[in-house]
């Protein structure tokens, strides 16, 4: 049995409240990770040219208000 597979039958086992414990804290965990790989895109240049573009098509009127 892997580690997904062992996880998968402890998070049976777990009562709602527990369960709902873990759904937040994975949720906390998982926007975190999300965030340094934010990070380490923008760092490393990976959105310079979306962000370049994005500012050519609002000079060039090609954008709406939100």
């Amino acid at each position: 049995m892997n580690k997904v597979e062992s996880n998968e039958e402890q998070f049976k086992a777990l009562s709602a409240d527990e369960l709902a414990q873990v759904r937040a804290w994975f949720f906390e965990f998982d926007w975190a990770l999300w965030d340094q790989q934010l990070e380490r895109d923008v760092s490393g240049g990976k959105l310079d040219a979306l962000a370049e573009k994005a500012l050519r098509d609002h000079a060039a009127g090609k954008t709406a208000p939100l």
